[in-house]
């Protein structure tokens, strides 16, 4: 028998029971990927973080859903740099401190600012990538939506910032509402994809302080809407940026309100449209929960 550390820590909030919840593993270098596959599945959320040692950064993280190995995620990446401060491996210095961490995407910096005893977690995604694109009239159906739900004259396309996901930009807040999945017709879409999941988005936030609002699928065993998706809102970010949807680089994003989860996250897009850097995305979080896993 063996005892790990856990902590859960919702990412993308300042409360607790919002934005995205993750739990955090420590010490957990000894553990395979059977048995981490098999602890995500037991914590039954949208991501689970494994703590490991790196000959490469400063610390390494590994990311699972309850149904795959997931290469890079913004909610865990919060979630596990607040859980390191809080359990006293992360010591902060002076008004901002940076630090480095590997995932399976690769290394990534993280900054952690604090200002009037807020922490902000900021990561730095991986130079973003264009990929496959979709006709409208062969993605609709998963989702219950008609090709006219769409945006007009921008593709709908599979973006990633380290971790592939389908961007599908919707005209306006109502077509988010009348979403309806269709299992079938969504597995056949991502079997026949490159995407790990989905990420449905329009401009305009649900409060006044938002200024995009999404909602993110995935298929069973995996939790089906995502409350809060900081990889796909890096990803998102780099394709409103270079389809010219946005006035500014930086903005607020927000996803998980129609959950009862709000979740929101500053973002910034580094370079031109035309040849995007990096998208740096950046929350809080807060801990719920703290405990120890016997395996």
């Amino acid at each position: 028998m063996h005892t790990y550390p856990v902590m859960q820590v919702d990412a993308f909030t300042r409360r607790p029971l919002g934005g995205n919840p993750c739990a955090v593993i420590f010490d957990a270098d000894d553990l395979d990927e059977a048995l981490m596959l098999a602890i995500a599945r037991e914590m039954n959320l949208s991501e689970t973080a494994f703590m490991r040692a790196s000959q490469r950064a400063d610390f390494g993280a590994r990311y699972f859903t309850p149904a795959e190995e997931i290469p890079l995620a913004g909610h865990p990446t919060l979630a596990v740099v607040h859980a390191l401060i809080e359990s006293g491996q992360l010591a902060l210095s002076g008004e901002t401190t940076r630090i480095t961490l590997e995932l399976k995407a690769g290394v990534i910096p993280v900054d952690i600012t604090t200002q009037a005893q807020v922490q902000r977690i900021v990561m730095s995604q991986i130079k973003p990538q264009f990929l496959a694109c979709y006709p409208a009239q062969q993605v609709a159906p998963a989702f219950g939506l008609s090709p006219a739900d769409f945006l007009p004259e921008v593709p709908i396309q599979t973006v990633s910032t380290g971790t592939p996901q389908l961007m599908l930009p919707v005209r306006e807040l109502e077509a988010l509402r009348k979403i309806a999945i269709q299992p079938g017709a969504f597995q056949r879409l991502r079997e026949a994809g490159d995407f790990f999941s989905a990420h449905l988005f329009c401009l305009g936030g649900v409060t006044a302080e938002g200024d995009t609002f999404a909602r993110h699928f995935a298929l069973p065993p995996d939790v089906i809407e995502d409350p809060f998706t900081g990889s796909a809102t890096g990803g998102m970010a780099a394709y409103l940026w270079r389809y010219g949807l946005l006035p500014s680089p930086t903005f607020t994003a927000e996803q998980g309100h129609w959950l009862g989860r709000p979740g929101s996250a500053s973002v910034e897009v580094i370079g031109p449209p035309e040849d995007i850097q990096t998208v740096k995305v950046g929350g809080s979080a807060v801990t719920v929960l703290r405990g120890s896993l016997t395996i």
